[in-house]
């Protein structure tokens, strides 16, 4: 796998410009855990002709310890492993390195990962950086600085958006995403595995494009098979995963699950509103930072649902692991089923209504990640406003409500409106579901008043099957292959 990098086209970009560059430069890495940030700039930069330094973070480590192993890197980078005593203090740290630098003519990478766990509680570190980047590094034309950490909202707050004497140093900022559907499968190609794309998106529903999950596939196995032995093994990877994903990022880990829990509840997304109920949470700066920290992160998404700007911020889980954890392995662990052998258990769940609903839920949210994909098959401008819409009558009598999935707003006088279908086999549309269709946008066109031109569009995991309604009343559809 090494130097073997999948995607990641524009972070490389970053990471080539910012060394060739002449000027000192500051990065800022950021992205989930288990995303592949180390990963990226270790496989961009260890083999350039640069002296790289890299030192990791130990979670929970004590100070004496997280400096301890930062003069052990120093050592075996610069003095060829000989030991070095250990300051007291990140200043007599970052002295130690300064001097080090001494007389070297290439370029020097100074590579701080999981800084975030470096930064004990008063350690100063952020105090010490300053001081040594504002002092020395910053005038260095050979340093690039790349700082790195999986706790988004630690990165941006004190280092991004520092207040202080590290304000608007940053150079460059990477923020470090899943992989795509297409991606993935170039990945799983890499790891000699070629499933077609509904194999692949049963994988990515359940976990994501997290390359570190991904890489746990085992080839030989169905897309079942591994998510049994992935997820409802207690040896599997992603059976415990879940508690060790927040307790990583966050020192309270316990109130982000609760959080994350509520907003899970709604499959439409609930309001600020019904998130400081439901979590029995103060209203103000602190619940709304631990809000903002978890959208930071990665696993929800904040939004203003279409036509309704005035009610305030939603939000909806968009991590796929998080979402399949909630839904399906933390029952599982919590039953007498998980004491048993879980071989056939997906195979089986996927039968029942539960899992039905699930797969439409999950399947949108992965739809709402590929919306330029969507946009493209559709042949729809980059300028169009994107959105979901939603009605409940607050009244239940003589009213209904209706839910559309996702539309398109365009500048040219049409609203192309989508409803999302996940299915294995080719979807028919019937009678039925044409009416329901049609219902829907009924209610949508007489709650916004809108008066440009309605097209119908389809959006299927399984295709299409082509009939009489189909071809007279869906303006255009797509299917699950113009996602990769």
């Amino acid at each position: 796998m090494k130097d073997v990098i999948v995607g990641r086209k524009e972070e490389q970009k970053i990471l080539e410009s910012s060394f060739q560059s002449n000027v000192p430069e500051f990065l800022a890495v950021y992205g989930r855990r288990r995303i592949g940030k180390t990963y990226l700039i270790y496989n961009n930069l260890k083999e350039k002709d640069a002296i790289f330094f890299h030192v990791t973070g130990v979670k929970n480590g004590k100070l004496q310890e997280q400096i301890s192993h930062f003069m052990v890197e120093i050592g075996r980078t610069f003095y060829n492993g000989a030991p070095l005593s250990s300051p007291k203090s990140w200043m007599g740290a970052f002295d130690q390195l300064t001097k080090s630098l001494k007389g070297l003519e290439r370029k020097v990478v100074l590579f701080f990962d999981e800084l975030p766990w470096l930064a004990t509680k008063r350690s100063k570190i952020l105090e010490a950086l300053d001081y040594y980047w504002n002092r020395y590094w910053s005038f260095d034309e050979r340093i690039k600085l790349i700082v790195c950490g999986s706790s988004s909202s630690w990165i941006i707050n004190n280092i991004i958006n520092n207040r202080g004497g590290l304000h608007n140093r940053i150079t460059r900022i990477i923020r470090l995403s899943s992989f795509t559907l297409g991606e993935a499968r170039d990945y799983l190609k890499i790891l000699n595995i070629r499933f077609d794309e509904q194999q692949i998106l049963q994988l990515y529903m359940t976990m994501g494009g997290v390359p570190h999950y991904l890489k746990h596939i085992q080839a030989g196995l169905s897309a079942s098979q591994n998510i049994d032995r992935l997820c409802f093994n207690k040896e599997g990877l992603l059976f415990k995963e879940y508690r060790n994903l927040f307790s990583s990022l966050f020192n309270n880990a316990k109130i982000y699950e609760t959080i994350i829990e509520a907003i899970a509840t709604s499959r439409h997304g609930i309001s600020q509103e019904e998130v400081f109920k439901r979590c029995n949470l103060p209203r103000g700066g602190s619940s709304l930072q631990k809000i903002k920290e978890l959208e930071e992160s990665g696993f929800i998404v904040g939004f203003l649902p279409y036509g309704h700007k005035d009610k305030g911020t939603y939000y909806r889980i968009i991590d796929e692991y998080v979402l399949f954890y909630l839904s399906w392995i933390k029952p599982y662990s919590r039953s007498m089923g998980n004491l048993l052998d879980s071989s056939g258990y997906c195979e089986e769940k996927n039968l029942t209504p539960s899992w039905k609903s699930w797969s439409g839920y999950a399947f949108e949210s992965v739809c709402y990640k590929h919306i330029d994909k969507i946009k493209k098959a559709l042949e729809i401008t980059p300028g169009a406003e994107v959105g979901s819409w939603r009605y409940v009558p607050r009244s239940k009598v003589g009213e209904e409500g209706a839910q559309i999935d996702l539309l398109f707003d365009r500048s040219d006088g049409v609203v192309t409106v989508c409803e999302i279908k996940y299915n294995v086999s080719p979807f028919c549309l019937d009678k039925t579901q044409l009416a329901q269709l049609k219902r829907k946008v009924e209610v949508y066109k007489a709650q916004t008043k809108i008066k440009k031109q309605i097209f119908l569009s389809l959006i299927t995991a399984g295709g299409l099957k082509t009939n009489d309604y189909a071809k007279e009343f869906i303006a255009s559809f797509t299917v699950l292959e113009d996602l990769f």
